[in-house]
């Protein structure tokens, strides 16, 4: 058996397909976000980063970083093993009451990242309530697809954002089963933006729990950074939060918000958290910082919806197809992966933005994309570089007028 060679034709299959990975090597330079440098070959050359999770530029913000220097130099490192093992700091349960008081839940648990949040929660519950039916949007991210997989049990599959889909599944099932309804409320990809209330009007009437995935939206919506939950006034109707400490806050980790009960039996139960090293105090700390900070300023969330407004308004002006949508989201469609890829090179080559494709199996194939995300410190003239870089492109884009034509990159 050449196990080299397999593993070989299938990188070499991903390549073909045009949705091969290349991580660009790039270095962000405090204060200066979206501004970086990246590296080529030992060079380094100035860029702007119009890709960037760290939505709102919290990983900059200096009580966000006040906090890390002081968490560092006090108690050191690591955290020094597993929850259980030593790895329970003062900044951890801090950080746990913090989250749950932002959501407005009796309790709160952390995890190294969301993905590990969605995925030890949605399979251990499985394991938990015997004969459970999960209910989960099709356009689900992979984090919550694995853990509904993992867990084993019976899955149904609703049309994306169809409250009357969903009730009739939910309809299939009598009182006497357990349910539990997955989804998310700020759909990361065309940014989309989930009608909780209803979902939870169904779920009151059909008896179900509510899992809601917030991990594009906690920091950057709501009065103090909860959500769309908290923005729609729907939050004490969700039954379990899911959220980041990346993205909006800026700094790294996951976690559930949900009752007392549920997060002690997922913190009992959790092979993906009881065997994993907690946050490092300093990463606890920064995050702890951010979301104190986010619960009482309205600035950041404000510049950051006024720059997305504005970027689909004016990519929309130079006839970019853009993808309309109530949120912070700016996709634009290119629907092939090898341009969608040849896109992002060009621009980063020529013009100095750095943006990633989109491709498959992130969106379905057809729908390749750029995704834009503005931030509150982008300025006018970077986005008047990146529309003017984009124009320029798309006059020889093969979107623009329905033909396939090669870029230089290509």
């Amino acid at each position: 058996m050449d196990y080299a060679k397999l593993l070989r034709g299938a990188i070499d299959t991903v390549r073909a397909e045009g949705r091969y990975r290349v991580f660009a090597d790039l270095k962000r330079k405090r204060g200066e976000f979206p501004s970086a440098q990246q590296f080529t070959q030992g060079a380094a050359r100035p860029i702007t980063v119009w890709c960037s999770n760290d939505y709102l530029g919290m990983g900059q913000h200096p009580s966000v970083l006040a906090a890390m220097h002081e968490a560092i130099d006090t108690v050191g490192a690591g955290s020094g093993g597993t929850r259980n093992i030593s790895g329970t700091t003062r900044y951890h349960n801090e950080l746990e009451a913090e989250i749950a008081d932002l959501h407005g839940k009796e309790s709160a648990l952390l995890f190294t990242s969301a993905y590990v949040a969605n995925d030890a929660t949605l399979s251990t519950l499985q394991k938990l309530i015997p004969g459970l039916v999960i209910f989960s949007d099709e356009k689900n991210h992979a984090s919550m697809i694995e853990g509904i997989r993992r867990g084993g049990t019976k899955r149904e599959i609703w049309r994306h954002n169809d409250v009357a889909d969903l009730e009739a599944r939910l309809r299939k099932y009598g009182p006497e089963t357990p349910k539990l309804i997955a989804f998310e409320s700020v759909y990361s990809m065309d940014g989309h933006i989930s009608p909780i209330g209803a979902i939870c009007d169904l779920a009151k009437k059909y008896n179900a729990l509510t899992y809601l995935d917030e991990v594009h939206a906690v920091g950057m919506y709501g009065a103090h950074g909860g959500g769309i939950a908290e923005r729609d006034g729907v939050m004490d109707r969700v039954d379990i939060i899911n959220g980041t400490l990346a993205k909006g806050f800026g700094v790294m980790g996951g976690y559930i918000a949900a009752s007392r009960d549920t997060c002690d039996a997922i913190r009992s139960f959790a092979p993906g958290f009881i065997f994993t090293t907690s946050l490092a105090p300093a990463v606890a700390a920064g995050a702890l910082a951010s979301i104190r900070y986010l619960k009482g300023s309205q600035i950041e969330r404000a510049r950051h919806q006024e720059r997305a407004r504005t970027l689909k308004r004016r990519l929309a002006e130079a006839r970019i197809p853009v993808v309309e949508g109530p949120s912070h989201i700016v996709p634009v469609i290119v629907g092939d992966p090898v341009h969608c890829k040849a896109v992002t090179d060009t621009l980063l080559d020529r013009y100095g933005i750095y943006v990633q494709p989109i491709n498959y199996p992130t969106v379905p194939k057809g729908t390749e994309r750029i995704r834009l995300t503005p931030s509150p410190q982008h300025t006018d003239a970077q986005m008047d570089h990146l529309v003017a870089s984009l124009s320029e492109l798309w006059e020889r884009c093969p979107v623009a007028h329905g033909k396939y034509v090669k870029l230089a990159a290509e």
